[in-house]
């Protein structure tokens, strides 16, 4: 594959922080441009991040590009890295540095390097590919074996043989990339891929590290393939025992699941925890909850470290489609005020969930709860009761109820004294 480096500079150029990248690299000597963001360039994609490399001075590119830009930089003195965010563009700066691992699944210990040692470190040939942005060398394009003609093929090769022993986060990135990239898995990486797995390599590595593998998955623009993938290789099953995920009952919730409040990627790591959660029998008994506190999935979700409102409304996901009524009673038949009843409350990922579990029918009655039902509201509220001379107490709540489903079913109108009437009239 022949790569024109000057080109790749000219599209940086057009980019957000483009300008102002080439700018500080004219001023400072080795700076390139590296990883995803040469790869996704020559793919013709736009960059998620401006990758950069530096081989002098990292503080002093970070300031000068924090000035350029009026942005603020995050420095991870450990690694020699820091992320540098402005309203215009983000950018990852890296120093080049060699490391090792001192166990399997450690942290490696990082080291200054030279470009070359840098690119060998990485996860996968096509991204270690360097493009020089400044000096004399501006254009130089410097890749891996393999790199280029990988990139031309699209495929995903791994650079050495213990690539997956040493960090097996990278089989939870292969995942990824094979997914967001559609490249295939070059044959010898995929056999060490299985070699790997069998070694239970994942088990070396904190559970803080695979949840954020897991969120880097769930944030991909189709976070449901990501995880199909992991599902195909084998990852799933070997980060936890009763991991599952069925790629065709998600893909139906997703088609239910509401554009305004809907999230696809709890949607899609509640799936992952039906299994987890019907076996917590508390939590198939209380259903709208999802697993209690100290429960498995709670636990695991916990151990992850995911934040704990995407946690709770997971598990409440969760919980809804594996253990609860609603599940069970979802048709097309069931009342608007049985629906609401038992739907109201529920996250909408669980509601996607439970109608994608039970087929078509189930389908239908989700829908109609996602799209008409819980929009479903009265013109009367409790202060209107109380003027009525409806003591404070819990019959005002059940008489609000009473006429919300009068309401629902096709009984009330939605004219404000009707209601009054229909609620102070309700047998309770």
């Amino acid at each position: 594959m022949d790569v024109d480096g000057t080109a790749v500079t000219q599209r940086l150029r057009e980019l957000p922080g483009g300008p102002e990248l080439l700018a500080v690299a004219a001023d400072y000597g080795g700076v390139e441009l590296v990883g995803g963001a040469v790869r996704d360039i020559l793919l013709g994609a736009v960059p998620r991040e401006l990758d950069t490399l530096v081989e002098s001075d990292v503080q002093a590119v970070v300031d000068a590009l924090v000035e350029r830009l009026d942005g603020e930089a995050t420095v991870h003195e450990r690694f020699g890295t820091a992320l540098i965010s402005s309203p215009v563009a983000q950018i990852d700066l890296v120093r080049a540095r060699a490391e090792s691992y001192p166990a399997p699944g450690a942290l490696p210990d990082v080291r200054p390097g030279t470009l070359e040692q840098d690119l060998a470190r990485r996860d996968f040939t096509v991204n270690a590919i360097a493009v020089a942005l400044g000096g004399d060398g501006a254009g130089q394009v410097r890749a891996t074996a393999h790199a280029l003609e990988d990139l031309q093929a699209g495929r995903l090769r791994v650079l050495h043989e213990r690539s997956f022993i040493d960090d097996p986060t990278r089989l939870l990135r292969l995942a990824r990339y094979t997914s967001r990239l559609g490249f295939e898995i070059e044959p010898h990486t995929a056999e060490l891929v299985a070699q790997a797995l069998t070694a239970g390599a994942l088990s070396t590595v904190s559970a803080a590290r695979v949840g954020a593998e897991l969120r880097l998955a769930l944030a991909e623009p189709e976070p449901s393939s990501a995880i199909e993938e992991m599902a195909r290789l084998g990852l799933l099953q070997a980060i936890h025992p009763a991991l599952d995920f069925d790629g065709s009952v998600v893909r139906r919730a997703l088609r239910l699941l509401p554009a305004d409040d809907g999230r696809a990627d709890l949607l899609v790591l509640a799936s992952l925890l039906l299994e987890l959660v019907v076996g917590d029998s508390g939590a198939a008994r209380r259903g709208r909850s999802g697993s209690a506190r100290g429960g498995p999935a709670f636990q695991l979700l916990s151990d992850w470290q995911f934040p704990a409102p995407d946690r709770d409304r997971a598990l409440a996901a969760a919980g809804t489609a594996a253990g609860g009524e609603l599940t069970a009673e979802l048709s097309p038949e069931m009342s608007d005020s049985r629906l609401y009843a038992l739907a109201d409350g529920t996250p909408p990922e669980g509601v996607a969930l439970a109608g994608a579990l039970g087929g078509a029918e189930s389908e239908q009655a989700a829908a109609r709860w996602l799209t008409e039902t819980r929009y479903v509201s009265l013109a009367i509220t409790g202060e209107d009761l109380l003027a009525a001379g409806v003591p404070q107490g819990p019959e005002i709540g059940l008489r609000l109820d009473a006429a919300l489903a009068m309401r629902l079913d096709g009984r009330l109108d939605d004219g404000r004294d009707a209601q009054l009437r229909a609620a102070l009239e309700a047998c309770i």
